[in-house]
């Protein structure tokens, strides 16, 4: 007896989403459109409701459709793991991965690397999102999250993928108009440019000195008339002599090094940022996930300089 969703239809069905269209579906999974067309009636015709929306230019997914695509590409990685559980993939990455990271290290950083890491291993497919806020470590919408800083929950594995520390930062034009702190209290009759770190508050910057039992750490409530959620934003803000920004290093280096910007307090320590990989715990990883993982982590590795992945440092 048939059912109203049979194992065929997850594979066509999540290949329709990526494509977007009709026509580019039938190229990807070579077939014509009117073929591709009549599958998916047929598909809608035994669930009895309306999976695509569609126009004579694009299409979009229904609400039914978006749970329906999201449960088949679910099914559809469960399926590619049993396999490498059962040694078919006989130790080959293949399936989707999942992947998300933040905005601006995503784009300029994880994006790259994921075109490099798809062209040795053709039959993974990757879905990349980025994000302002990073999804919670529970969640089971990703195989990967590239995150800054040691994760809190103990129900993830975190990889430490490379070292990252956040500097203080500032214009040479800001600076000399305004002067330049010499201790973290300084730094409340400065303008700050607030950012948001993920769950952490706006202008509470925490700088620390000194080492072992002499250590001690100073929390600093900063002021400033510019504040924003994304990175990018805030440089841009920096650079254009606005305030002082607290920022991580990958995405300030090659500012300092030409001397667009300069570090400030650089005798003082700010909470560590260093880059992790972070996926649910699994027994064994799938094949898939540690080659992805292990493929970052050698790119940082390989990388001259701590922030930039090899071969993407810019000019």
């Amino acid at each position: 007896m048939s059912t109203a969703i049979q194992p065929a239809d997850l594979g066509f069905f999540s290949a329709l989403a990526s494509a977007g269209s009709l026509s580019a579906a039938a190229r990807e999974l070579r077939i014509t459109t009117p073929a591709v067309s009549k599958h998916l009636a047929l598909m809608e015709s035994r669930v009895g409701v309306s999976l695509v929306n569609r126009t004579t230019r694009r299409m979009s997914l229904t609400p039914e459709g978006e749970l329906y695509l999201a449960h088949a590409r679910r099914i559809i990685g469960e399926i590619n793991t049993m396999e490498e559980l059962l040694g078919v993939s006989k130790e080959t990455p293949k399936g989707l991965l999942r992947v998300n990271a933040t905005l601006g290290f995503g784009r300029s950083h994880i994006a790259p690397l994921i075109s490099r890491f798809v062209r040795e291993h053709h039959q993974v497919e990757v879905q990349l999102q980025l994000s302002v806020n990073p999804p919670a470590l529970t969640d089971d919408s990703f195989d990967v999250c590239i995150r800054f800083g040691l994760p809190p929950d103990a129900r993830v594995v975190a990889r430490h993928i490379a070292p990252n520390r956040r500097l203080l930062c500032a214009s040479p034009a800001y600076l000399a108009a305004h002067g330049i702190p010499q201790l973290p209290s300084d730094l409340t009759q400065h303008n700050c440019i607030g950012i948001r770190q993920g769950e952490e508050a706006y202008g509470l910057w925490r700088l620390s000195s000194g080492s072992g039992q002499a250590a001690s750490v100073e929390s600093i409530k900063t002021r400033g008339n510019l504040t924003t959620n994304d990175g990018e934003i805030a440089v841009n803000w920096a650079l254009d002599g606005h305030g002082i920004l607290m920022r991580a290093e990958w995405d300030i280096q090659r500012h300092l090094e030409s001397g667009r910007l300069v570090q400030v307090l650089p005798q003082f320590y700010t909470p560590d940022a260093d880059i992790h990989a972070v996926y649910p715990q699994r027994h064994p990883l799938p094949v898939r996930v540690r080659a992805f993982v292990d493929f970052i982590a050698r790119s940082f590795t390989r990388a001259e300089h701590l922030p930039l992945p090899a071969a993407e440092t810019p000019p």
